[in-house]
């Protein structure tokens, strides 16, 4: 017999602290659930992801630049960089700095201030607390930034990246964040961003390839031949990934709703097809199926699919695909060797291509594709729906173009001036002897101690006999 005595929880709602009446717990759980895969993604997915594609002599150094970002990301967001995203208004593009650590401010429910300014109804506001909120938007800006760092791999000097990751952070990623997400004008101005398209993809992209720009090419030798030194590695992150956008694009709904199905299975239909395009298209061009490929193919789909995931049907994300397969596959195998500046810049792991080519066709076709009857269930945007069906004469093909090119120039000139001004005060760059010799010059460790590589012997002077010490 059960105990009589057994309050069930539901009966508890509203009457304790820890579950107030406006809590919707499956929403709650969900969201956590989110920000977890979201967090899976850079660490360990996008750290494994680094360390195997790159050359060995640059494994460790690469995992450990994304695994620093990851962490120094956290105590910029809640100290000032969260609110500067989603706070009050300071700017049209900016919020103002402000703390995210109070019990007042943690505990209260979750405000979007989208719908603040639009003066949306009660029935758009998320049913958890804001600590929840906070933790879910975090992992999404600690991504963009180590996205960005695979631009700069092999060269660029670890003390510059310490300096580099909280001022782009604050200077750069919170406007993208407050000016698409947080009610800024673009938001107002209807630019449609589902899942961060424009504020994590394209930004990452143009501040990535900004950053390659002015922290120069990799040495001469690492340009010409970087041979990934262990695939398997990069699968096994590259699929890490693949599932974690699961939370990635069905959390933004920020409610485990109808809305978020339709996220996660666009997210998935969009990614699968894309891969097999590329390798098609690998396949035909190269006459041989490319495992990198595979993943760039992979890459694209995920960011081209993001901007829409939760307002384009099945068959639209399945287009997505397809163009997300093709397009940026051009622009990286063909363009790319025909272009002076795109040969000019180093772009270490191809962000700009991967992230902001793909990211900007994603938002373009969420601008054609995106369903009113599926905006309506997401977007606090009043109105809201793609070229294809309405008679607005494509504005909303070209507003989501306009809102990309905002995005691209904000963080190439905010990239620029952050980069200059650390370049005053510490090298940007790794000195040649490091950049020949890698992890072992720049941090005394190696990733591989295979057949005893990793075995470090000293000498010491005993009397007139030099003694040969081996360490295991």
């Amino acid at each position: 017999m059960a105990n009589a005595s057994v309050v069930p929880s539901t009966y508890l709602q509203g009457l304790t602290p820890a579950v107030p009446e406006w809590l919707n717990k499956g929403d709650n759980a969900w969201q956590m659930i989110s920000g977890a895969l979201v967090c899976i993604q850079s660490m360990p997915g996008l750290v494994i992801i680094y360390a195997g594609l790159v050359k060995k002599k640059w494994a460790l150094n690469s995992a450990f630049m994304a695994l620093f970002a990851f962490a120094a990301v956290m105590p910029c967001w809640v100290l000032w960089a969260y609110n500067m995203s989603f706070g009050e208004k300071l700017l049209p593009f900016w919020g103002k700095a402000g703390l995210a650590v109070s019990e007042d401010f943690l505990i209260s429910q979750t405000i979007l201030p989208s719908t603040q300014y639009k003066n949306i109804t009660s029935a758009a506001t998320p049913l958890f607390p804001m600590a929840t909120m906070v933790f879910f938007q975090y992992p999404f800006a600690a991504e963009t930034v180590i996205l960005l760092c695979g631009s700069v791999l092999g060269r660029m000097s670890f003390r510059a990246w310490m300096a580099f990751v909280p001022l782009w952070l604050t200077f750069s990623y919170t406007v993208s964040a407050f000016s698409v997400w947080g009610g800024g004008f673009l938001f107002q101005w209807g630019v449609m961003d589902y899942s961060g398209g424009y504020v994590v993809h394209v930004a990452s992209g143009a501040a990535g390839y900004t950053a390659a720009y002015w922290v120069g090419p990799r040495s001469k030798e690492d340009r010409e031949e970087f041979p990934p030194n262990n695939l398997l590695l990069a699968l096994a992150g590259a699929g890490i990934l693949w599932m974690g956008w699961t939370g990635f694009n069905g959390g933004d709904p920020f409610a485990a709703n109808v809305d978020s199905s339709m996220a996660v299975i666009n997210t998935h239909i969009c990614t699968a097809t894309s891969l097999l395009v590329w390798t098609c298209l690998d396949v035909i061009h190269f006459r041989k199926p490319s495992v990198i490929g595979a993943i760039q193919g992979m890459m694209t789909g995920l960011v081209c699919i993001t901007p829409g995931a939760g307002l384009v049907q099945g068959w639209a994300a399945l287009v997505m695909g397809i163009a997300s397969g093709t397009i940026p596959w051009y622009t990286m195998t063909v363009l790319s060797k025909k272009l002076p500046l795109l040969q000019k810049v180093d772009d270490t792991l191809e962000i700009f291509q991967t992230h902001a080519v793909a990211g900007t066709l994603g938002g373009a076709l969420t601008g054609l594709f995106a369903h009113p009857y599926l905006c309506s269930m997401f977007l606090t945007v009043p109105n809201s729906k793609g070229s294809f069906y309405g008679d607005d004469g494509g504005v909303q093909f070209w507003k989501q173009l306009v809102g990309a090119a905002f995005i691209i120039g904000w963080n190439v000139v905010a990239t620029s001036i952050i980069l200059n001004v650390i370049k005053l005060l510490i090298p940007l760059r790794m000195t040649d002897e490091d950049i020949k010799i890698g992890d072992d010059a720049v941090h005394g460790e190696e990733a591989y101690a295979l057949q005893g590589q990793g075995r470090r012997d000293r000498t010491i002077q005993n009397g007139s006999c030099t003694v040969l010490i081996e360490e295991p």
